[in-house]
């Protein structure tokens, strides 16, 4: 069976997703894939092995100035005339499925050669009703639209009474542990001026997404994108502070540490995964990061949420490589059952403040 799986690059979670199903992937041999990126320059991507030897397109992406996504700026960087001619240029007709991880040229080239295809990731969750801002409709219809598919297989940290599956999300088995750190990740902050507040604090700070010749006090350590680094980092975080995005919080939540987030403004994914990390009580969520915000989140002592997620991109591979005739909600199904809160009460309440809800 080929397969053709376009990745969008704007964001490291959707990457991060794709690192995953490339190992599980590879435990299906009759499982060809050609692997497409797009959503971000070509020599910005890093750690990239796992794909082989992938194709790249512009695609599409979103330009954020200080912590907003900045709409003019991001209608004058599209490219119309190309997404088109590289929508039409994709050799679709050579695959048996084609895989949209939210990634636009691969789905609409499916969708115009009429090829069969599956929409893997975050964003395919947001076909049902799910926490999310009410009465934006701009939003929601270009996230219908930005990359269609025939099914979709959406992830959440919750399933929402839906067939919606539990995240992707690296394991760290065995290796979590406290340092004497908290883990800073916000690429889409106004770097200098986060940099200003992060110094006004007692503790050590290590920053991933920030330019690393910058400026930075001497409790400030800056690091260069790095998978292994990051990974290592986060594990042995006192606490991480972060945006709104999916698969980082997933995957601090496998490793039970206290979350402060604040979502992109103006992005509609952010917002509603910032209303699901308050309803779920999974994350301390604030609509400024600033000394005052983090010093008194720090100051309550904050405690992480554990919940363990079953290995669920082996789950999907398995699932392709059976012809998909289980259908989702029954695989839905059988991964929720192996949720556990990891022995933490927080994660034991975040289930039960679902079945609260009647979720």
């Amino acid at each position: 069976m080929k397969i053709l799986y376009g990745v969008q690059g704007t964001g490291n979670g959707h990457i991060s997703r794709a690192r995953a199903m490339a190992k599980a992937l590879q435990n299906h041999p009759h499982l060809e894939v050609q692997w497409l990126f797009t959503g971000r320059p070509r020599d910005k991507l890093f750690s990239m092995d796992a794909f082989g030897d992938f194709w790249w397109r512009e695609g599409l992406t979103f330009v954020h100035r200080k912590g907003r996504i900045d709409q003019l700026a991001t209608a004058r960087q599209l490219h119309p005339g190309r997404l088109f001619r590289d929508i039409r240029a994709l050799p679709v007709r050579d695959y048996d499925l084609v895989i949209s991880d939210f990634e636009p040229v691969s789905a609409w080239a499916a969708r115009y050669r009429g090829r069969d295809s599956l929409g893997l990731g975050h964003q395919y969750a947001f076909a049902y009703p799910i926490p999310a801002p009410r009465h934006n409709w701009l939003a929601r219809a270009i996230l219908r639209l930005f990359a269609p598919t025939k099914t979709g297989l959406g992830n959440h940290w919750y399933h929402f009474g839906n067939p919606i599956l539990p995240p992707i999300a690296q394991t760290h088995s065995g290796d979590a542990s406290d340092g004497d750190h908290i883990l800073v990740y916000l690429p889409f902050e106004h770097h200098e001026t986060l940099l200003r507040e992060l110094a006004k604090l007692p503790q050590r700070f290590i920053v991933y997404g920030v330019p690393t010749d910058l400026a930075a006090a001497q409790n400030l350590l800056l690091r260069p994108p790095s998978v292994g680094g990051f990974q290592r980092d986060l594990a042995s975080a006192q606490a991480v502070i972060c945006n709104s995005g999916f698969e980082l919080i997933a995957e601090t939540l496998a490793l039970g540490k206290p979350i402060l987030s604040r979502p992109l403004a103006g992005q509609f994914e952010q917002e509603a995964n910032a209303r699901a990390l308050s309803m779920l009580q999974l994350a301390q969520v604030v609509k400024n990061l600033d000394a005052d915000s983090i010093g008194s989140w720090l100051a309550t002592d904050p405690t992480g949420v554990c919940i363990q997620w079953p290995d669920v991109a082996a789950s999907i591979a398995l699932w392709l490589a059976e012809g998909r005739k289980v259908p989702v909600q029954a695989l839905a199904d059988s991964l929720w059952r192996q949720v556990t809160p990891g022995g933490s009460e927080r994660g034991n309440a975040a289930l039960q403040v679902a079945a609260d809800y009647g979720l």
